[in-house]
This record gives structure tokens, sequence and C-alpha cells, in this order.
């Protein structure tokens, strides 16, 4: 599928403004798109959307399909009085600028729960917009709402800690726990509902503005999981739950032992007795939910590092081919073209090229990966191609300030080198580097929402491979000074991201 030429920023819901503690999906999120159009922007780019586990990271979920509960607006939740005034005004004093999941998640969901008996007292429970979303979504909910019930009532264990009979789903087992945990389980359908009402409300919102919403799909799924639990045959787990395989990639130039993440791999064979109609669910649920899909690690498609379940590090492991080619024409046969991007980073055979290219998916450059004589140089702009989409950094990497101030005051020569390339000698290489993303060929600019504000290290998102203090990071209005959405409406007339017509907009390159 082609993609015209555009601009856009990624943020991710939890990180919008807002006074209960997380960013949600209430008027702030309207207030972001609103933003968004009046800088010009077309593309909007989210994490997973899924309900996140231990370590808070929303590439760790409890579903591939589920929605997740503390993004639901709290307000929009009183204006159907389904929470009070008082209930809200009791809120904590939190913070603005900073996600404290361990007090939140508890404050939420006490919250949610209220909202849940006053939903049953209303007699709501028959009302079509929750009775077809129950409907249309069997193929998932049940397994999850039960999922979520048995492991709050083990104390939100890992399943394999649970009663034997339930954990491993025997006979009688899944009926039995339904009738048991029945109004817990009517509570985890309650909130996944009123998460797809509302962000579907939120899409809707921003697709009327002409702004498209680029999701993220992680290729692989959480070990404590309801997609596992529900679906064990399709996963590399033994009967007694034993993971076999798992996830991760080799040793490379940043880890001398590779990177264990542990996820447990597909079996793809099982996956083809039925065309991987689990893979079709899964990208036809993505595709109610957003207009265009970012595929992580999209190379383990091609091949995956398989590495023993019980390595103690990725180094002990092996290349096993995947069906690539399989999935993604299955994929087109049965919901059309749809609109993926690849995100291409790693070990990039000539293999893994020609799966992306086969299907014209555009591939991912990234700015901070491209200066300096060690990197990529296939990342620097005059390298592009105009099938890819361009960032400064991602939700991995440092903000673009925070990375050349540490550059340029450790010494390596990346940011002199950065100077020259870009033939800048100013303040704000940052800008610079924004504005060479802008230019570049690619057809597509994506700029994390830290960038666009100018922001320190301070306000990165995530240290990979470690646990606590990540995914916390939010904005505030005050940080967006009145100028800022006119200069980059400027900036995606003069590049034509897209081509705004001359009269309409007054041009500027300097930022105010």
């Amino acid at each position: 599928m082609k993609f015209s030429r555009s601009a856009g920023i990624l943020l991710h819901p939890s990180s919008l403004p807002g006074k209960f503690g997380i960013g949600d999906l209430g008027h702030e999120a309207y207030n972001f798109i609103n933003f968004l159009e009046s800088a010009g922007q077309t593309l909007w780019q989210v994490f997973p959307l899924g309900p996140t586990g231990y370590g808070d990271s929303p590439y760790q979920c409890f579903s591939a399909f589920a929605g997740n509960p503390l993004l639901i607006s709290l307000e929009l939740l009183n204006q159907e009085d389904l929470l009070s005034a008082e209930d809200l005004n009791h809120s904590h004093n939190w913070r603005t600028d900073h996600i404290d999941f361990g007090e939140l998640i508890n404050y939420k969901t006490g919250l949610l729960k209220k909202a849940y008996e006053n939903f049953k007292n209303s007699g709501n429970k028959s009302n079509v917009v929750f009775s077809d979303f129950i409907s249309d979504n069997q193929y998932w909910l049940n397994d999850f709402a039960l999922f979520m019930a048995v492991k709050q009532s083990h104390g939100g264990v890992l399943w394999t800690e649970w009663t034997e009979e339930i954990a491993f789903r025997k006979k009688g087992a899944v009926e039995e726990w339904t009738k048991k945990l029945e109004d817990e389980i009517g509570y985890q359908i309650f909130i996944q509902a009123k998460f797809d009402e509302q962000w579907k409300n939120v899409k809707k919102y921003a697709n009327d503005k002409g702004i498209k919403i680029i999701g993220d799909l992680p290729i692989f799924i959480a070990y404590d999981s309801s997609d596992l639990w529900a679906n064990k045959e399709l996963f590399t787990v033994s009967q007694n739950g034993k993971l076999e395989t798992v996830a991760g990639v080799p040793p490379d130039y940043f880890s001398a032992t590779g990177q264990l993440w542990g996820n447990p791999l597909y079996k793809w064979d099982k996956m083809k007795e039925d065309d991987f109609l689990w893979w079709r669910q899964r990208f036809g649920k993505m595709y109610e939910l957003v207009d265009i899909v970012r595929i992580d690690h999209f190379r383990g498609f091609e091949a995956f590092w398989e590495i023993p379940g019980d390595a103690p590090t990725a180094i002990k492991g092996r290349w096993v081919k995947a069906p690539g080619y399989e999935l993604f024409n299955t994929l087109k046969d049965k919901l059309g073209d749809v609109p993926i991007l690849a995100e291409d980073f790693g070990v990039i055979t000539k293999g893994v090229e020609k799966l992306r290219d086969t299907f014209d998916f555009p591939g991912m450059k990234i700015l901070q990966f491209a200066f300096g004589d060690k990197m990529e140089k296939k990342f620097l702009p005059h390298n592009h191609v105009k099938n890819c989409v361009v960032y400064t950094g991602s939700h991995d990497n440092d903000t673009t300030r925070g990375f050349f101030e540490k550059e340029q005051q450790n010494g390596s020569g990346i940011y002199e080198w950065a100077q020259h390339y870009l033939g800048y000698y100013g303040e704000d290489i940052r800008l610079e580097v924004i504005r060479a993303a802008y230019k570049s060929v690619a057809d597509i600019v994506i700029i994390p929402m830290q960038d666009i504000l100018n922001l320190n290290s301070e306000a990165r998102m995530n240290f990979p491979g470690t646990l606590g203090g990540n995914w916390t990071w939010r904005f505030t209005w005050d940080q967006v000074n009145s100028h800022l959405a006119d200069f980059y409406k400027n900036m995606t007339s003069i590049y034509e991201r897209p081509p705004i017509e001359k009269d309409e907009v007054e041009i500027d390159v300097e930022e105010n």
C-alpha cells in the first residue's frame, strides 16, 4: 500500500496532560488532536494499547486484543452518571509530568469498579452498544475476562501458579470458574467495552479531521497473557506450561550476550492449519482501533532467533525461518491491502529486505543512529528512499536533545560529525535534525513529542533491559508555546507534508 507524503507525532495516550494521574481518552485527547490539526500533522502514532503487566510496558500486555483500562477517562464516566462529581473531587494530588503506576492502579481500579456497580444498577447492561461489543468480540473477550478474573482471585500471580484445574483449563474448569467469578468477569467485560467506546470516539474525531492513527503491534505476546493461557497449542510451551523456546536477538554491537526477551515463540505449523486464524483476528482487531499498523521486530516474520527456554542469555540460539510470505499473502487475501509499516532494525538480511519490499511495506530510519563514523550510514537523509518512515528517535532512545548533549559532553565526535553533515553550528541541533527529517525524501516523518518540545533526557520514555521508572513521562500544555503549531504547519507547507496552499500560511522557517 502506497503512502502519501505526510508528517506526524509520536505520543502515547498515557503521556497526555490531565489531573487523574495518567493521560486518558477524555477531553485532553481531543485537545491533542486539535493541536495536530493546527500543526498540519496528519498522523498520530501510539504504542500498543493493551493492558500492561509487570513493568508497565505496553510491549508486554495481558492480551494482544484487549485495551488498557488505565486509559479510560473518569470524566467521561462522570458524564454518563457512572461516577459522581464527588468521586472525581476525591482525586489524589497527582503529578502532572509523571505517572506513579503503583499508586495509580489501585486508585483507578477502585473508581472503575464503582462505575461498574453503578452501571449494573442503571440497567444499561441491555443497551445496544454494550451488547454489540460483547457479540463482536466473543473470539477473545470471554477468555480474556476469565483470565483476568482468575488472576485477580489468585492475587495477581502468574497463571502457572493458579489452581491446576483452571491454569491448564481441565475438563469443566472453565465453566466452573466462569460461574464462580461471574461478577468479576462482568467487570472485566464492562471496562473493555468502555475502553473500546472511548477509544473509537477518539479515533473518529481524529479521522474526521484528516488525521490517521498509527498503532503498534509487537510481534510476540507475553507469557503471562490470556493469549497463551487460552491457546497453548499455538505457542512454544509444554503441557505443564514450561517455556520450550523463547524469543530474543543474538549478540551484536550493542550487547555481547544478545537480548533475552523471554516471550514464547509461535508454533507456525499449527497456525497454518486454519490459515493463520489467530493472526487474522489480531490484525482485524487492530484495524478496528487504528488506521495503520507498525509491526515491531518485523524481521521475525522472515526468521526469528530461537533460544532454549532455560537459557540464561541469548547467546545459545539459532535462526529459524518464519512463514512471512504465507502470512502476509493470507492477510492480503482475507483483509485486502492493509497499511503496514515495518520496524526493520537489528540483523537485517537480504531475506528480510526482500520480504519487506515484496509487500511494499515502508521500513524505518532513525536519525540518532546516523551520525558518526561508527554509526549506520543508511540512516543518513541522503540515503533515504521514498517508501520509508523517518524518525529523529524512538521510545527506546534518549530524546534528541539529550542524545546530543551527552555526545557533546563525552567527546565521542558524534556531535561534531552531525554539525558538519548538517552544516549547522548553532545552539539547537535538535531542531536541525527535525528539519532534516522533514526535508528527507521519505514519504512519512514522525517526530516524538519530546523532540517537538525540545526536552532533555529527563523526558526519555524507556531504557531497554531495565525494570521500573519507564513509560512514566507526560507533557503539560504549558510546555507548548503559542507559536509551536504555526511553526510546524509552516514546516509541512515548505516540505510538502502534505502541501498547503502558500496563501493559507505564512512561510517562516524560524521556530518561535
